[in-house]
C-alpha cells in the first residue's frame, strides 16, 4: 500500500530534492546513501504499520468470543497474534517486491514510500526478508497445528501461499481484481474462525458472523489504497477491483462496507448471541463517519493516505470494542 509520491520522501535525484538544497543540475549524482533513512526505519516502513491492525483485530475478536464462553487459551492467543502479524508483514514485503518488479510502483504514485522502488532495499534483500518472516510465521504456526491439528496446518499453508500469490506468481490475485475478496476471506473469515476454533475446538455461526464486520473493515483498508492508486494501477496493467469499478463506485463500496459492519452487532443482539453491551462498537462511529465523509467528498491523492491510516485505526478500535462486547454475559 506504499510508494513515492508528493508528501513522501523523495529520491536524491528528484526535482524536489534539488529544491530542498540537493545537487544542482549537471552536478555529479548524489551517493545512494544521501537522504537514506536508518535501516530500522526502512524496514519499519516496509512492514507498513498502518496495515498491521488487519492482523490484530481478528485475533482479538475471536479470542474475546472464546473468553466470553470461558474457553480462552493464553498460549493460543499469543501464538495466533504473532503468526498473524508475521504473515501480514511477510505479505507486505512480498507486495513491495512484486509491485516494483511488475512496474506498479513508480515515482508517479502518491502513497507512502515503497522501499524497493526507492532503492533503499535490493530485490535480493527483500526476497530474503520475506522468506525469513514467513518462515518464522510457519514455525510459530507449528504450535497452533499441535493445538488444532491438520485443518490448522492447511489454513496456515494457504495463508502463506496467499501472501505470496497476492501480487506474485504467474496469476497475481491483486492484478485480476480479486484482492478485495482475498483480504475479506483471509483477514476476516479465516482469521476469526480459525482463531476461535483454536480456543474452543468448534466452528460456530457466531464465529462466522463476527468475521463479517472484521473482514469488511479490513477490506476497506485495501479499498482506500486501491482508490488512491487507480490511475497508476491502470497504467501498470494492475486491474484491481477499484480500477474495474471506477472512482465513484469504489467510494460507495467503502461506505457500504462500513454500514454493513455497524449493522452486524444489531443482528447479533437480535439473535441473542451477544449480551447487553452489544452497542459498544458504535462508540467508534464518529471516526467511521469522518472517514466516510472524506471518501464521499471526492478526496484524491496523498490526502487519501490519512484515510488509509484512519481506516486501520478504525479497524483496531472497532475490533477492541466488539471484543469487549463479547465479554459481557449473554
Amino acid at each position: 500500500m506504499p510508494s513515492l509520491r508528493s508528501g513522501s520522501p523523495t529520491s536524491p535525484s528528484s526535482p524536489a530534492s534539488r529544491e530542498a538544497g540537493g545537487p544542482a543540475p549537471g552536478a555529479p549524482p548524489a551517493p545512494p546513501e544521501a537522504g537514506r533513512p536508518p535501516a530500522w526505519r526502512i524496514w519499519w516502513m516496509a512492514a507498513r504499520p498502518m496495515t498491521l491492525p488487519a492482523a490484530i483485530s481478528p485475533v482479538v475478536v475471536a479470542s474475546a468470543a472464546a473468553a466470553g464462553e470461558g474457553r480462552f487459551r493464553l498460549g493460543v492467543f499469543l501464538a495466533a497474534l504473532t503468526a498473524a502479524l508475521l504473515i501480514q508483514i511477510g505479505a507486505n514485503f512480498a507486495n513491495d517486491l512484486f509491485d516494483f518488479k511488475k512496474g506498479a510502483d513508480t515515482e508517479a504514485r502518491t502513497g507512502p514510500v515503497r522501499v524497493t522502488q526507492a532503492g533503499w532495499v535490493s530485490e535480493g534483500q527483500m526476497v530474503r526478508a520475506t522468506a525469513l518472516v514467513l518462515g518464522l510465521a510457519f514455525l510459530v504456526g507449528l504450535f497452533l497445528v499441535w493445538v488444532g491439528g491438520w485443518p490448522v496446518l492447511a489454513v496456515g499453508l494457504a495463508s502463506i501461499a496467499g501472501a505470496l500469490a497476492y501480487t506474485g506468481g504467474p496469476w497475481p490475485l491483486a492484478y485480476h481484481g480479486l484482492g478485495d475478496l482475498f483480504v475479506f476471506i483471509f483477514f476476516g473469515l479465516v482469521a476469526v474462525v480459525t482463531t476461535y476454533y483454536l480456543h474452543t475446538g468448534q466452528v460456530t455461526a457466531l464465529a462466522v458472523a463476527l468475521a463479517v464486520p472484521v473482514g469488511l473493515i479490513v477490506t476497506d483498508i485495501l479499498v482506500v489504497n486501491n482508490l488512491r492508486d487507480i490511475a497508476t494501477d491502470r497504467k501498470a496493467g494492475k486491474r484491481t477491483l477499484a480500477v474495474r469499478l471506477g472512482d465513484r463506485a469504489t467510494r460507495y463500496q467503502y461506505v457500504l462496507f462500513l454500514v454493513i459492519a455497524y449493522l452486524v452487532p444489531v443482528g447479533l443482539r437480535l439473535a441473542g448471541w451477544v449480551g447487553a453491551a452489544w452497542w459498544l462498537p458504535a462508540l467508534s462511529l464518529p471516526l467511521a463517519w469522518r472517514l466516510a465523509r472524506t471518501v464521499l467528498a471526492g478526496t484524491q491523492g496523498p490526502a487519501l493516505n490519512r484515510v488509509l491510516k484512519g481506516t486501520g485505526q478504525l479497524h483496531l478500535l472497532y475490533g477492541l470494542l466488539l471484543g469487549a462486547s463479547l465479554l459481557w454475559p449473554r
